[in-house]
């Protein structure tokens, strides 16, 4: 059985108008034209193809190894450390870690071919997607903050807490992670935690973009008849005077999203190299280390010079805590007591402001756990009442004066 000479398409086009050249039905310079090629060359080719048949034009380096390849040794080198250590890791990222661990130095396509040859990866095919049109990002750094939380297994087998959530915030000018939290879940408190130290210690960015989960957009029906209704984010964001824009779709925000993307596969191997397994140190983690290393890897330079993160003023300062707090209005009863989360509170006989029945109050629940009742400004003075003790149908004072007043009042 004669050799099978394995010959690309081209090569075969070639071979085929080098023998129309030696049939003579083509003259040297129209089989230079055809190919593309000088005359000087299809000379060299057609005394090739008479010496050695098709096989000559084929290339000499096909089912051979390249000239370049990495030598044996290397190669069994790098592929028992990637089976050992990065053997989940991308051809990217565990090109990175050979050189910051292991002083390695390959082309990430080296190491891809080399985790390909020992079946530790295999190339994604990209499907294809709904033609999106493209947003401009903002031209200044703070002008537009994406923000949003992933549930992961974060912390693999080494913590028994199942998924947990990352709260997340890229800068939409320069890609830059400007702040990373883990919390328990994406509900008001762990978002009002992100936001207060946000502020505290970066600023306020101009605009905050992020979906339409409850925290942060109000989804009942209703909610569409009256604009003024806010969520608590909502609320606290107008507060510090930080418009909020809520996205229409995942692709809208695309950037925070391919954003966890990256993260679930390189944070999540980044924190089993460094073996955390609580929210603490990984909290620790990612702002002293993995965030920097992160941003001046891939932030981007912006568009326009500056910072438009705006300080906080001494006012906000001071009523930071109350800001980010949990606010739910109640109504004072007849006896001058409030009902709130199945506790009832007695208001005392002195306060800072005066207090009439059936007035609405801001009850401020706030991160530390503690509870604040506030009135036009002022913050009233007040006791819980056990639950196993009934309300009772006058308070002491108002027996004291043996009267029921209209309202309560302090001088001043």
């Amino acid at each position: 059985m004669p050799d099978i000479i394995r010959m690309s398409k081209k090569e075969l086009f070639c071979y085929e108008i080098i023998q129309q050249l030696v049939q003579r039905k083509i003259n040297g310079t129209e089989a230079a034209n055809i190919l593309g090629v000088t005359v000087r060359h299809v000379r060299r080719l057609k005394q090739r193809v008479k010496e050695g048949g098709a096989s000559a034009l084929a290339h000499a380096l096909r089912g051979k190894h390249g000239n370049r390849r990495l030598p044996t040794a290397e190669r069994e080198r790098i592929e028992k450390l990637v089976s050992k250590r990065y053997a989940d890791f991308s051809p990217t990222f565990a090109a990175e870690k050979l050189l910051e661990q292991h002083r390695i130095d390959h082309d990430p396509k080296t190491i891809q071919t080399i985790m390909v040859e020992a079946g530790l990866w295999k190339a994604k095919k990209k499907k294809r997607e709904i033609h999106r049109s493209w947003r401009e990002r903002r031209a200044r750094y703070g002008e537009l903050v994406q923000f949003d939380g992933s549930y992961h297994h974060w912390f693999e087998d080494r913590a028994d807490m199942g998924e947990i959530c990352l709260l997340a915030a890229i800068d939409d000018a320069t890609s830059a992670v400007t702040d990373a939290q883990f919390a328990d879940h994406e509900g008001v408190f762990p978002v009002f935690g992100f936001w207060k130290r946000y502020v505290a210690t970066i600023g306020k960015p101009l605009a905050i973009y992020l979906d339409k989960f409850s925290t942060y957009h109000m989804n009942h029906p209703l909610a569409k008849e009256n604009p003024d209704t806010l969520t608590q984010f909502q609320r606290a964001m107008r507060e510090m005077r930080v418009e909020v824009i809520s996205a229409n779709s995942p692709q809208a925000k695309g950037r925070v999203e391919r954003l966890f993307g990256t993260l679930q596969d390189r944070l999540v191997k980044e924190l089993r190299l460094q073996n955390i397994s609580t929210k603490d140190r990984a909290n620790e983690f990612l702002r002293k280390v993995f965030i920097p290393k992160f941003n001046a890897q891939f932030a981007v330079p912006a568009n326009a010079p500056g910072n438009v993160h705006r300080p906080l003023s001494a006012l906000e300062t001071r009523h930071l805590p109350s800001i980010f707090s949990k606010q739910t209005e109640r109504t004072v009863q007849n006896d001058f007591t409030i009902s709130f989360n199945s506790q009832w509170f007695q208001l005392t006989a002195n306060q800072p402001a005066t207090v009439r029945k059936q007035d609405v109050v801001t009850i401020e629940e706030y991160l530390d756990g503690t509870t604040k009742i506030q009135l036009r400004g002022k913050y009233l003075n007040y006791k819980p009442i056990a639950k196993n003790q009934p309300r009772p149908k006058q308070i002491p004072w108002v027996l004291a004066a043996n009267a029921a007043p209209a309202d309560i009042s302090i001088s001043v």
